[in-house]
């Protein structure tokens, strides 16, 4: 015991002795966890036992143990933090929840003996993947329906990340998911005509052999260029899934509902999860060879 300790003891016992109250020391059964002696304040006067653990935490300096969460804002920052903490029974979890990716790493973990003791799990390290606000935008209304005027503004707010196809692109995804990959400015142009027919009515809609469609309208029957709307049934949109991060072309279904002749529109992204749980794995491969730490798919327990 060191000196703070001895004098934190001795005046607690002289205040205990001046109100009747004194110290005694329990011996507690070897329950793991618990230490060999808990000193606690006895009433002499009624016989109610007291903690001094309190009274002595006033006094700290330091905590008794590491614990709380650092965030941190790159995968380089956890791997430093991570391996300047890591003791041999740390380890690292990584959340591959598509829309809410993390890394966690629990540096008092338990100890890696299958039948060593518990650890308090409370001192970690975690890294929220910064996803971009482009793809954040495009996953929050995946699959939403959108008014005809709302999915054209939607669209022409978006139209920097529409993509060209690639020739290969074109033939392969057409093979997997049927119709014809639009370019940037075949959509540009539907969502134009939209804005142009977005208060009349809807009274012919053919499939064509391609896999798009076309719409005619009530009124004019045309859109702003004299001619019917071809709907393709495919885009490619380019963004990087996390902020700062390399751009990744995803395919996009486009899909309509007509309801009492109004046009509802909806977009489908095509595995967007695919991107993220690919990325999420390669990042959880470098934490693993940087810390030498095991490295686990899901989340740890919750810290009591």
């Amino acid at each position: 015991m060191d000196q703070l300790s001895e004098t934190a003891v001795k005046a607690i016992a002289d205040l205990a002795h001046q109100a009747d109250v004194v110290t005694i020391n329990i011996d507690p059964p070897e329950v793991a966890g618990l230490p060999k002696s808990i000193p606690i304040l006895l009433d002499s006067t009624n016989g109610q036992a007291r903690s001094v653990k309190s009274l002595f935490d006033e006094w700290r300096q330091k905590p008794d143990r590491k614990v709380g969460t650092a965030i941190v804002n790159t995968l380089e920052s956890f791997i430093d933090l991570v391996d300047r903490h890591k003791t041999e029974h740390s380890a690292i979890f990584a959340d591959i929840d598509w829309k809410k990716p993390s890394l966690t790493g629990v540096i008092d973990y338990h100890d890696i003996a299958s039948d060593g003791p518990a650890n308090n799990g409370k001192h970690r390290v975690h890294y929220p993947f910064p996803l971009s606000e482009e793809w954040q935008t495009w996953v929050k209304f995946n699959g939403e329906p959108m008014g005809q005027s709302e999915f054209a503004e939607f669209i022409e707010d978006r139209i920097a990340e529409l993509a060209t196809p690639h020739e290969a692109e074109e033939i392969d995804w057409k093979e997997k998911l049927g119709g014809r990959v639009a370019h940037p400015n075949e959509i540009f142009t539907l969502s134009r005509g939209l804005k142009v027919n977005a208060e009349t009515r809807v009274v012919n809609q053919v499939t064509l052999a391609s896999g798009e469609a076309q719409i005619t309208f009530e009124e004019e029957h045309k859109d702003q260029n004299g001619q019917k709307l071809n709907v393709p049934s495919l885009f490619i949109i380019r963004l990087p899934p996390f902020f700062r991060g390399e751009a990744v072309r995803i395919p996009v279904r486009l899909r309509y509902r007509v309801k009492a002749g109004a046009l509802v529109w909806f977009y489908q992204l095509y595995r967007p999860d695919q991107y993220i749980t690919e990325e999420v794995e390669r990042s959880l491969l470098r934490a693993e060879a940087a810390t030498e730490l095991p490295t686990f798919q899901g989340k740890p327990e919750m810290s009591a």
